[in-house]
């Protein structure tokens, strides 16, 4: 999943960029309202994160211009040192879906990412989602095959959970190296071949009956396999 982090205090976008990384997000971050208008007009994000308090243009203006220039909606959380009521009511009224006080806790502010992520794409079950015999546990970051549990890396489980996100939908390179991967690659970069091979072998390594889960259009790109 990608995110965009809209943060101009230097120590706090760190901490979030690296925690959110480190979860398994792609993350863009910048540190002006300018440059997060720029981003989100002209980049893909499954969701952003926006402080209120910016140089030049401040967080509710960015995200009051975002709703209005821009159909497609992105999941916002707002971050502000701001406690008050009103404060809050006006972040969501000009188009926020969640605000989250400083100083926070990192756990809750990516349970409630994942919420409103989950909302967007329009995922019923809130934490669980399944394939075949696979259930991927997003909340836990746990993945099952037939109960049993299957070791991910980091970016091995953001692919999976991206393509189990859009079910039937044949997603390109270009698509998962934006959402999967933080930062441009060259276009001949076989880094997408090279995870989609190791999370293959993952599924069935130890089982005795192997299944092919991720089906590859050769030049299309890729996408789950119907199971049965």
């Amino acid at each position: 999943m990608r995110v965009l982090l809209v943060e101009d205090d230097r120590k706090i976008a760190s901490f979030v960029a690296k925690g959110l990384r480190q979860a398994g997000y792609t993350v863009d971050p910048v540190d002006t309202g300018e440059d997060g208008y720029t981003h989100l007009s002209t980049q893909t994000y499954d969701a952003a994160i926006v402080d209120i308090m910016l140089p030049g243009m401040d967080g509710l203006t960015l995200v009051e211009k975002v709703r209005r220039d821009f159909p497609r909606h992105i999941p916002i959380i707002f971050l502000s040192a701001r406690r008050e009521v009103d404060d809050r009511v006006r972040g969501l009224q000009v188009g926020g879906d969640d605000y989250l006080v400083k100083p926070f806790a990192f756990s809750e502010l990516v349970a409630r990412l994942q919420a409103l992520i989950r909302r967007t794409a329009g995922v019923r079950e809130p934490t669980r989602l399944g394939h075949g015999d696979l259930e991927l546990d997003v909340a836990r970051r746990r993945l099952t095959r037939a109960g049993q549990v299957v070791e991910l890396q980091p970016r091995e489980f953001a692919l999976l959970q991206y393509l189990f996100y859009h079910p039937g939908r044949v997603l390109s390179k270009t698509m998962i190296m934006e959402h999967v991967w933080d930062y441009n690659f060259d276009p001949e970069t076989n880094v997408v071949e090279t995870c989609v091979c190791r999370l293959r072998n993952k599924l069935n390594e130890g089982f005795p009956k192997k299944r092919e889960y991720i089906r590859t259009l050769r030049g299309v790109g890729y996408v789950l396999a119907p199971q049965e």
